[in-house]
């Protein structure tokens, strides 16, 4: 078994039930985070390529209202919770390590806060996986 297997198995063996409520919550808070970006794809897009309009720009503000609406959806249902944040990680690491992290790092800059509480749930659930309450482990307990 290689480490990723071994991971995997641990954190499908140690996941506290408490664990669940909090990425019910996770996937919450992505979901709104989609809903506000597609209200308001100007500042999307200013927060990723500036004033230009070229094709990245347009691709990225995209996958990055699509994977926050479904991400969101399916990590707070727990179905294929692993996958979602894989997804979700380099939007992520592009909000804290470049967009909100110019501001600096004052109490006031609410947005770094969020995105780096944010990134280290993703990080904590990629180990422990989507647990006991979720699409995951009811389809893995009904498969035939």
């Amino acid at each position: 078994m290689n480490l990723l297997h071994r991971i995997e198995h641990w954190g499908d063996t140690h996941h506290p039930a408490w664990t669940d409520a909090l990425r019910i919550m996770l996937g919450i808070i992505l979901f709104l985070k989609g809903i506000s970006f597609i209200s308001d794809t100007t500042y999307l897009t200013q927060l990723v390529g500036g004033l230009r309009f070229d094709l990245w720009s347009v691709m990225i503000v995209h996958y990055v209202a699509f994977a926050h609406l479904m991400g969101g959806i399916l990590i707070a249902m727990g179905c294929m919770t692993r996958l979602m944040i894989i997804l979700q990680l380099p939007i992520l690491v592009g909000a804290v390590f470049f967009v909100n992290i110019r501001q600096g790092f004052s109490p006031l800059n609410s947005e770094l806060w969020l995105s780096l509480v944010v990134l280290s749930l993703m990080l904590l659930f990629l180990v422990l996986g989507s647990g006991r309450f979720s699409m995951d482990e009811y389809m893995k307990q009904n498969a035939h």
